[in-house]
C-alpha cells in the first residue's frame, strides 16, 4: 500500500513537471523572440549615437506604461480562463474568452488616442537632457499609434496560453519576430523613415501578430459572442492590483533614469548604458517572465480541478526549473559581458558602464527568476494583491531612495545604483518566497 501510495504520488510530479514544462518551453521560446526584437531595436538606435540609444530607452519605459492595462488585463484573462478551462463549464468559459477579448480590444483603442494626444507633453516634462529630448518625442507618437496592435496582440496571446494553445501563440510570436528584424533593417536603412522605421517596424508586426491570433481563436469568439459583464467584473478585480503594480515598477524605472541624469558627469553615457544593460539582463529575466507566465497556467489549470496540493507543488516545480534556465544564461552572459556590451555602442564610455552592469546586477537574477515565478503561479490563483504590495514596497522604499542616496548624495555614481537594485531583488524574493509558502492565497481561487 505504501509502495502504491508513492508510485502514485510520483505519478503526479511526474504529470505536474511534464504540464510545467509543456507550457514554460514555448513560453521561453516567445520570450526569446521579444527579447531577439528589442535586441535589434537597441542595436539599431545605437548606430545613430547616444542621444537616440537614449531616447529609446526612455520610450521603451513610457510605451510599457501606456500598456500597463494590457498587461493587467493578461494576467486577470489567464486566472479566469484557465480555471474555466478545467472546469468543464463551456458556455462561462467561451463567453469569457469573448468578454476578454473585446475589453482588450476597446483599451487598446481608448490607449492608443491617449498616447497620441499627451505623449509629447509627457516627454517634455520629464528632466530628459536636450540631446535625446526630441527624438523621444518622435518615437513616443509613433509607438502609440501601434498600441491597439499591442493590445490586441497581448490579450489573444493571454487567451490562447490559458486554454492550451500555447503553441499557436509560438507560432504567432516567431512571425512577429521574424517580420520586425526584417523591417527593422529595411525601413531605418533603406526609407527616408531613418530611425523612426524601428517603431514603425514593430507597430506593423504586432498588427499581423493580432490578426494571426483572432484567425486562431475565431470559432471561440464566434461562439460565445455575448459580453458578460460578470466576467469582466472577475477579470478587473484580478487584474487592477497588476495594473498599479506595473504603473509603479515602469515609473519607477523612469525615475531611475531621472536619477541617472543628475550624476554631475557622463550622465547621457549612462543612461544609455543603462538602456543597453536593460536589454541585456532581459536575455535572462525574459525567460523567467515566461515560467512566470507559464507557472500562472499550471496553477491556475490545477486550482481550476480543485487540486490545490498540486497547484502548489506545481508552483515550486516550475520555479525550479525556471531557476536552472537562469542560472545557465546568467552563465553564458557575465562571461559575455565586454563583447556583448560592445557590440550594442561604439562609445567607449557607454561600453564600460554596461559592462559594470551586467557583472553587478546579474548576481541577483537567480533570486529575482525565484520570485518573479512564484508570483505567477500567486497571479494564476488571483492573489495579485500580495504580490503589488511586495513588489511595489520593494521598488520605491528601497530601490529608489537606496539608488539616489547612494550615488546622488554619497556621490558613488552609476555603481551605487545598480547594488540598490541588487539590494530590492533580495527582499522582494524573500517577501515572495514567505507568501507563497503560506498558502493563503488558495482561497484566492474560490
Amino acid at each position: 500500500m505504501i509502495l502504491y501510495h508513492r508510485f502514485k504520488k510520483n505519478a503526479k510530479i511526474r504529470a505536474i513537471i511534464a504540464k510545467s514544462w509543456a507550457v514554460s518551453w514555448p513560453m521561453t521560446l516567445i520570450m526569446f523572440f521579444v527579447f531577439l526584437i528589442g535586441l535589434t531595436d537597441v542595436y539599431i538606435a545605437g548606430k545613430f549615437g547616444k542621444d537616440v540609444q537614449a531616447a529609446y530607452g526612455i520610450v521603451f519605459q513610457l510605451y510599457f506604461i501606456f500598456s500597463i492595462v494590457a498587461s493587467a488585463l493578461s494576467i486577470g484573462t489567464v486566472s479566469v480562463i484557465s480555471r474555466l478551462f478545467t472546469s468543464g463549464r463551456k458556455q462561462e468559459y467561451e463567453e469569457a474568452v469573448y468578454t476578454s477579448f473585446i475589453s482588450g480590444a476597446v483599451s487598446g483603442l481608448i490607449l492608443s488616442a491617449a498616447g497620441i494626444i499627451v505623449s509629447g507633453s509627457v516627454i517634455r516634462i520629464l528632466n530628459i537632457p536636450s540631446g535625446p529630448r526630441e527624438y523621444a518625442v518622435s518615437f513616443m507618437k509613433l509607438y502609440s499609434i501601434g498600441l491597439l496592435a499591442n493590445y490586441i496582440l497581448l490579450n489573444t496571446n493571454a487567451i490562447l496560453r490559458a486554454c492550451s494553445m500555447i503553441r499557436k501563440s509560438l507560432i504567432t510570436m516567431f512571425v512577429v519576430c521574424c517580420v520586425n528584424i526584417a523591417l527593422n533593417f529595411f525601413l531605418v536603412f533603406h526609407t527616408p523613415l531613418s530611425f523612426r522605421g524601428i517603431a514603425l517596424a514593430t507597430i506593423i508586426s504586432m498588427s499581423i501578430g493580432g490578426l494571426m491570433n483572432a484567425a486562431y481563436l475565431k470559432a471561440i469568439l464566434l461562439k460565445g459572442h455575448t459580453f458578460s459583464w460578470q466576467c469582466i467584473q472577475k477579470i478587473i478585480a484580478i487584474s487592477w492590483p497588476s495594473a498599479v503594480l506595473q504603473v509603479l515598477w515602469q515609473v519607477g524605472t523612469v525615475v531611475l533614469f531621472m536619477v541617472l541624469s543628475f550624476l554631475p558627469r557622463d550622465n547621457v553615457e549612462t543612461m544609455a548604458a543603462f538602456t543597453n544593460g536593460l536589454k541585456v539582463e532581459s536575455a535572462i529575466f525574459l525567460p523567467a517572465f515566461a515560467f512566470n507566465m507559464a507557472n500562472a497556467v499550471v496553477v491556475g489549470n490545477l486550482l481550476g480541478k480543485k487540486e490545490k496540493e498540486d497547484a502548489f507543488r506545481g508552483g515550486i516545480i516550475t520555479g525550479v526549473l525556471g531557476v536552472g534556465v537562469v542560472v545557465l544564461l546568467t552563465l553564458i552572459v557575465m562571461l559575455n559581458a565586454g563583447y556583448v556590451s560592445s557590440i550594442l555602442s561604439n562609445n567607449s564610455i557607454v561600453v564600460e558602464e554596461c559592462r559594470k552592469y551586467i557583472y553587478i546586477s546579474l548576481l541577483s537574477e537567480p533570486f529575482m527568476a525565484w520570485g518573479v515565478i512564484l508570483s505567477g503561479g500567486l497571479n494564476g490563483a488571483g492573489d495579485t494583491r500580495s504580490v503589488m504590495f511586495i513588489v511595489a514596497l520593494s521598488m520605491w522604499f528601497i530601490r529608489l531612495p537606496l539608488s539616489y542616496i547612494l550615488s546622488i548624495t554619497f556621490g558613488w555614481g552609476a555603481s551605487a545604483v545598480w547594488w540598490a537594485m541588487n539590494t530590492s531583488v533580495l527582499v522582494q524574493t524573500v517577501f515572495l518566497t514567505w507568501r507563497y509558502f503560506s498558502k493563503r492565497w488558495m482561497d484566492c481561487a474560490e
